[in-house]
């Protein structure tokens, strides 16, 4: 709750909210980001792995859209439920959110390979003939879905996702940078109207995307409420982006008493109730209902997180994407002390990433189920490498971070740090946590 009190005077002055001094850390970063995806590509080149270097570059382009994601969803919430406090840190929000403009280039690798006849690295459903030598039954599942998975249908899928996603960032974006010149009110009522379909366009989009870019990778496995663990990833990625973006540019030296320490407490809120609480609710609800059906093609996929290295990544997961953030943010103060909250945003922000990973490099063996116990299970499989040390690994997370980081901050050095003539401006400065 919220209530309006005594407030230190805003600087709304162009020194304070026009980033004109964002340009040298806007090219610095999107050379870092070019430079680092360069030689990635040139050692993915002469890998004798092509799957796993393709599966790291899904793994941190679906990183950087989860951020995207995430700033989407901010926005357009805020909209919908008519939200007043979070007008000064919407504009950051839709800088993170305006990727998406561009994001959809990072699946042009995937293009490519469908086209030389080898995205069956990445996902086994499209060779058909190399499942049913392996494993019959498993075969006869992913047959079953023939309908929905097939070449034809998963690419017209995903340009409907981009096209979504692009549309709905340029509509919001448009219109809030509009308002700054004309001030018209009627951008606002615009706004709140598309708001409402906007949610639903999202909810379904990334569920299916998910569904067709992640849970695809296993095309026999199966969980109804995967969309809605992705969706709890892009929360957590993107509220803690947002909170490190306000933070940075207040460091710089913009937004003085424009964001202060109750919109810092709302945006740590939000990351502890959707990045932390929320996803592991629905990790744990998807985790104990597979456990308790105990069907082979279900529990296998998390079978095969725990072999190896594996395990490690789990229980890495549970402490770090819950256990430790929960009682860290879970204090008030610890959201409205800046050093606090840009320690749990980096941290979350790091733990969705290793989130992302957990999701799409391991694979499931064949024969898994077939052992007389989890202890021949384990053993048989006790090598298994999570190739945490990869190099590849850091080298397309620095690449897709100085992308997303440039290209953002290319945004707000264009426009307005605020948005300063929506008509709840007055609120949001006013805001002050009860």
């Amino acid at each position: 709750m919220s209530h309006a009190a005594a407030y230190d005077a805003p600087d709304l002055s162009d020194r304070s909210i026009i980033g004109t001094g964002l340009s040298a850390t806007a090219r610095l970063a999107l050379l870092v980001g070019f430079v680092c995806l360069a030689v990635a590509v040139a050692i993915g080149w002469r890998s004798e792995d092509p799957g796993h270097v393709a599966k790291v570059w899904l793994q941190n382009w679906l990183f950087g859209l989860a951020i995207a994601l995430g700033g989407l969803f901010f926005v357009f919430i805020q909209h919908l439920t008519h939200a007043g406090w979070s007008v000064a840190v919407r504009r950051p929000a839709e800088a993170l959110m305006s990727n998406l403009l561009w994001l959809w280039a990072g699946f042009i690798p995937f293009v490519v390979l469908h086209l030389q006849g080898r995205l069956s690295i990445v996902w086994p459903w499209f060779d058909m003939a190399a499942i049913r030598s392996a494993d019959p039954a498993e075969a006869a599942l992913v047959e079953a879905k023939a309908g929905y998975l097939n070449p034809q249908f998963f690419f017209i899928r995903a340009a409907a996702y981009f096209v979504v996603w692009a549309a709905l960032a340029f509509f919001f974006w448009r219109n809030s940078v509009a308002q700054d010149s004309d001030g018209s009110v009627a951008r606002s009522s615009r706004m709140e109207r598309v708001a409402a379909p906007a949610t639903l366009l999202f909810g379904l989009s990334i569920t299916f995307a998910s569904v067709d870019w992640i849970m695809g990778l296993s095309p026999a496995w199966f969980s109804t409420i995967f969309g809605v663990y992705f969706f709890a990833g892009c929360c957590a990625a993107g509220f803690s982006a947002l909170a490190l973006v306000c933070l940075r540019l207040q460091a710089a030296g913009y937004l003085k008493g424009v964001i202060t320490a109750e919109h810092y407490q709302d945006i740590g809120k939000l990351i502890f109730a959707f990045g932390i609480v929320f996803w592991a609710y629905i990790a744990f609800s998807q985790y104990m209902l597979i456990w308790y059906a105990n069907i082979p093609e279900e529990n296998t996929w998390y079978l095969a997180r725990q072999l190896g290295e594996w395990k490690w990544v789990s229980a890495a997961l549970l402490l770090g994407h819950f256990c430790i953030p929960f009682l860290f943010l879970i204090s008030r103060w610890t959201k409205r002390y800046k050093v606090g909250l840009t320690i749990g945003a980096i941290w979350m922000l790091a733990f969705a990433w290793l989130d992302l990973y957990y999701l799409v490099h391991p694979h499931i063996p064949h024969g898994l189920g077939k052992h007389e116990n989890y202890a021949a299970l384990a053993a048989a499989h006790a090598d298994e490498s999570a190739h945490f040390g990869d190099p590849l690994n850091w080298l397309m997370l620095a690449g897709v971070l100085g992308l997303i980081s440039g290209f953002t901050l290319m945004r707000l050095r264009e426009h307005p740090l605020v948005c300063r003539r929506d008509p709840r401006l007055d609120e949001s400065l006013h805001f002050h946590n009860i």
